[in-house]
């Protein structure tokens, strides 16, 4: 079998994390978390420059006057692990070449 390149899981672990906090971001504006609180500050800060290259793209409907969905932030998602997969790929692509079983 096989080993992947480094490069594959330093891909995978910062696409991850990435991923993970927008999900909580979305989670988090879903079910209208009290933005004040330190830690619901601290995602919805420390995801803002991952989310404005795709700010208004989208609106973000609410329900309730309470509950918002953040679409721009599930299709930042959708596209992150797009450019993961794409970046993993291409990190094969070169270790590929330096297969010594060929």
């Amino acid at each position: 079998m096989r080993r992947k390149p480094f490069g594959v899981y330093i891909v995978n672990l910062f696409m991850g994390i990435i991923e993970a906090l927008i999900l909580l971001r979305i989670i988090l504006k879903l079910f209208g978390a009290n933005p004040y609180t330190p830690f619901v500050q601290w995602i919805y800060n420390f995801t803002m420059p991952l989310l404005s290259p795709f700010r208004n793209i989208f609106p973000s409907p609410i329900f309730m006057d309470r509950y918002e969905l953040e679409l721009t932030s599930i299709f930042a998602l959708i596209v992150y692990g797009i450019l993961s997969y794409f970046l993993v790929q291409f990190f094969l692509m070169l270790n590929s070449g330096n297969d010594p079983k060929r």
